[in-house]
């Protein structure tokens, strides 16, 4: 029974790991977009948020694939943590560093994107 939980675990680490760097090759492709165009930069922040949306949905459904089963909560656990880390580093980095609404709004994004990907990694046959 220990090893199912240590390697679903080891599955939501590497669901997070593919979320990390799905958002960082997203964000370096936005940062090329806004450097070589004359797209404006007011579509920075709804950018991030679906950047943020579809790599937890990504990852959570890659890692969901693996496990097969508890999608909605191992789903949710990958949001959740993302979000959490990435609210780690910006606290780290950030001086200026608060919770606002926005900030509220991103958690429910992460843990939702989260859960439909792990709905949909349960569902995809393999």
């Amino acid at each position: 029974m220990k090893q199912v939980n240590s390697k679903n675990y080891i599955h939501i680490l590497k669901g997070l790991g593919i979320a990390f760097v799905t958002t960082f090759i997203f964000l370096l492709i936005l940062a090329v977009v806004l450097t070589y165009t004359d797209t404006s930069e007011t579509i920075i922040d709804p950018t991030i948020i679906i950047i943020t949306a579809i790599s937890i949905l990504i990852g959570s459904s890659i890692s969901n694939m693996k496990i097969k089963k508890n999608g909605l909560m191992n789903g949710a656990i990958i949001g959740g943590i993302y979000i959490v880390i990435l609210y780690l580093f910006s606290s780290v980095f950030n001086e200026n560093f608060s919770l606002t609404i926005s900030s509220a709004i991103m958690i429910a994004i992460g843990i939702i994107f989260g859960i439909l990907g792990g709905i949909i990694g349960v569902n995809i046959k393999s």
